[in-house]
C-alpha cells in the first residue's frame, strides 16, 4: 500500500511567533516560549506547527522583512533555541513547518546595502530590481518605471540618491529581488538546505506567484496586481524555481513538504503549482472571503475541489491567518443575538475539519479570539497603517498576543508587569487557555473534541465529498461514514439520516438550529 503523505489531510497551527508566548519578558513571543506550549498544542490535537518567520529583522513588516535568512533575529532566541524546539517538537509528534521569504528581503540585508553602495549597472545591483525612471508629465520630473502599486498602499518604487528606482512590491523597506539572477536562484536552494540540515518538516512560501516579474516591467494600465497573464505574478518562469526546490526537498526523503502562498485568478493557474513535480499544496483562501452564507460556503468548496482535482493533490482549508480579521469578528451580524459570532465559529470548525484535505488553524481561534479593534493609533505597527496616513487600520488587530492565564495584562503571555508589545484587551480574563481548560463549554473544549473526534475517523474518509440535498440555507455532505450538516440560517432545518456524533449547539429531536452544525455518522463503522 501507498503511505499517505502526513500533510495531505493534517492539521497545522499557524504560530505568529511574535505574539505567541513570551520567555524572557522582552514583551515579545519567541522561540523558548513556543517550546514551553508545546504540551499545549500536543493536547490541543493538532499535527504540526507553522512559525511565521523568526528571522534576524528589523521588524518593518513583523520579520517579513528579512536581513539573515540563516539565523534567529535575537529577541527570539538562537539556532540552538531553534534546533532544541524541532527536536522537542517531534518528541511531541509534531511536525515544523517554517515560513520561507524569497520574494523580497529587508532593506537591512546585506546584499541590499552592497546594492546601495554600487553604481548603477553592477553586479550587486542586479541581485535586486534596480531601474532608471521615466520622464514625468512636467518638464524636469521623474516619475517611477512603471505604474505598479504596493500592497501596502502607494507606488512599488523608491527613488535612491544616484537616480535609481528599486521595486518593492510592499513597504519599502522589503525590496524585492530578481530572480533572474542565477546568484539569487542558488542563494535560495542553499537556505532550504540550511533549515532541511537542522530538521524542519517543509515551508510555506511567502508571495510564491511573484517572485519571477516580466521582463518589460510593462504597467498595469488599470489591472489588478494579480491579473491573469500580467506582468506581476505567476510569470511562466516561476515554475521551474519550484521544479528544482521540489527535487531538493525529495532529496531530504518523502517527509519534506512545501505549501505556497498564491492567489490567483482561475483555478488552472492554480493547479499549475501543483504539478507533480512542484508544490505539494498551496492554500486556498476562499473560505477566508466567505461570508457566512450557505451558497456561498458551497461555491468556494466546489471551486476548490475542481482546482486540485486534475493535479491529485489535496485541498487546503483556512479562515483566519496573520493577515486578515479573524472569522469569529467577520462572522458578527450587526443586530444580531449576542454570542452569534461565537455558535458560527464553531460551525464553521466543524464543516472546515470535515472537507477532504488539510486544515489551516490560526493561533487564538481555538479560545474564540475577536479582532482587537479598539488599538491605540500610537499602539499600531503594522505598515499598512503607516503607509496609508492612519485610513487602513491593518493586521495588527489580528495579532495581538494570545491570553494564556490570569485576569488582566499580560495574561500570561508575558512576566507579570511586563508590557507587551501589542496592548492586549481588558476583557480577556475569560478567554484566557487555563479558564478555558476548566470549562467543558469553551471554545478550546470543542476545538479539542472536534480535533480528537476528526482524527478518530480520519482513516474511514475517502478523498471525495458527496453533497446531499439540503434546504437553501444549508450545507450536507458526506464523506464515507461522515456526515457533515451546518444550518447558516436562522430557523432550524431538519438533519439528514445518521447517528449524532457531535453537535455545536443542543438539537431538538433531529432538528439542527440555526447558525450550528453537526456530524453524524452516516454508516456503522467498518460497513461499505
Amino acid at each position: 500500500m501507498t503511505r499517505t503523505p502526513w500533510w495531505r489531510n493534517a492539521v497545522v497551527y499557524e504560530v505568529y511567533v511574535r505574539s505567541f508566548a513570551d520567555s524572557d519578558g522582552n514583551g515579545e513571543g519567541d522561540l523558548q516560549g513556543i517550546r514551553s506550549r508545546l504540551p499545549y498544542l500536543r493536547d490541543l490535537g493538532v499535527d504540526a506547527l507553522w512559525l511565521t518567520p523568526f528571522y534576524t529583522s528589523p521588524l518593518a513588516d513583523g520579520g517579513y522583512d528579512v536581513a539573515d535568512y540563516r539565523d534567529v533575529d535575537p529577541r527570539f532566541g538562537t539556532l540552538a533555541d531553534f534546533d532544541a524546539l524541532v527536536a522537542d517538537a517531534h518528541a511531541h509528534g509534531l511536525r515544523l513547518i517554517v515560513d520561507i521569504v524569497p520574494n523580497h528581503s529587508s532593506d537591512r540585508h546585506r546584499w541590499f546595502q552592497e546594492a546601495l553602495a554600487s553604481p548603477p549597472g553592477s553586479p550587486e545591483r542586479d541581485r535586486y530590481i534596480f531601474r532608471a525612471g521615466r520622464p514625468g508629465e512636467n518638464p524636469g520630473e521623474v516619475d517611477p518605471p512603471n505604474d505598479w502599486p504596493s500592497a501596502f498602499g502607494g507606488p512599488a518604487w523608491t527613488r535612491v540618491p544616484d537616480g535609481e528606482w528599486y521595486l518593492h512590491l510592499y513597504a519599502a523597506e522589503q525590496p524585492d529581488f530578481n530572480w533572474r539572477n542565477p546568484e539569487v536562484r542558488a542563494e535560495f536552494e542553499d537556505v532550504l538546505r540550511f533549515w532541511l540540515d537542522r530538521g524542519v518538516d517543509g515551508f510555506r512560501i511567502d508571495v510564491a506567484a511573484g517572485l519571477v516579474k516580466d521582463a518589460s516591467l510593462g504597467d498595469l494600465n488599470g489591472r489588478g496586481r494579480r491579473v491573469a497573464n500580467g506582468p506581476i505574478y505567476s510569470r511562466p518562469e516561476v515554475h521551474e524555481i519550484y521544479r528544482r526546490w521540489r527535487r531538493i526537498l525529495e532529496g531530504y526523503g518523502d517527509d519534506r513538504m512545501a505549501i505556497g502562498e498564491v492567489w490567483t485568478d482561475g483555478p488552472e493557474d492554480l493547479a499549475l503549482y501543483l504539478r507533480p513535480d512542484e508544490l505539494h499544496q498551496v492554500f486556498q483562501f476562499d473560505l477566508q472571503l466567505a461570508p457566512w452564507s450557505a451558497p456561498a460556503f458551497r461555491d468556494v468548496v466546489e471551486a476548490a475541489l475542481k482546482a486540485v482535482a486534475p493535479t491529485g493533490a489535496a485541498p487546503t482549508w483556512v479562515l483566519s491567518s496573520h493577515d486578515s480579521v479573524r472569522h469569529l469578528t467577520r462572522y458578527e451580524r450587526p443586530g444580531g443575538v449576542p454570542g452569534m459570532e461565537y455558535a458560527r465559529a464553531k460551525a464553521a470548525l466543524l464543516m472546515l475539519l470535515a472537507l477532504p484535505g488539510s486544515a489551516y488553524l490560526y493561533q487564538g481561534e481555538e479560545l474564540g479570539l475577536p479582532e482587537v479593534r479598539d488599538l491605540p493609533d500610537d499602539a499600531r505597527q503594522d505598515p499598512i497603517w503607516k503607509r496609508s496616513g492612519g485610513s487602513q487600520p491593518g493586521r495588527d488587530g489580528c495579532r495581538v498576543p494570545i491570553p494564556w492565564s490570569g485576569t488582566a495584562e499580560p495574561y500570561g503571555f508575558s512576566p507579570d508587569g511586563v508590557r507587551p508589545w501589542l496592548p492586549m484587551p481588558a476583557g480577556w480574563a475569560s478567554l484566557t487557555a487555563e479558564a478555558q481548560a476548566a470549562e467543558p463549554s469553551s471554545m478550546l473544549a470543542f476545538y479539542r473534541q472536534a480535533l480528537a473526534q476528526r482524527r478518530e475517523l480520519l482513516e474511514e474518509l475517502p478523498e471525495e465529498l458527496e453533497w446531499l440535498e439540503s434546504p437553501e440555507t444549508a450545507v450536507f455532505f458526506t464523506r464515507g461514514p461522515l456526515t457533515c450538516a451546518v444550518n447558516c440560517g436562522e430557523n432550524p432545518v431538519r438533519l439528514p439520516p445518521g447517528r449524532t456524533l457531535l453537535t455545536t449547539m443542543p438539537m431538538y429531536g433531529d432538528l439542527l438550529p440555526g447558525n450550528a452544525a453537526a456530524w453524524l455518522q452516516s454508516r456503522p463503522k467498518g460497513l461499505a
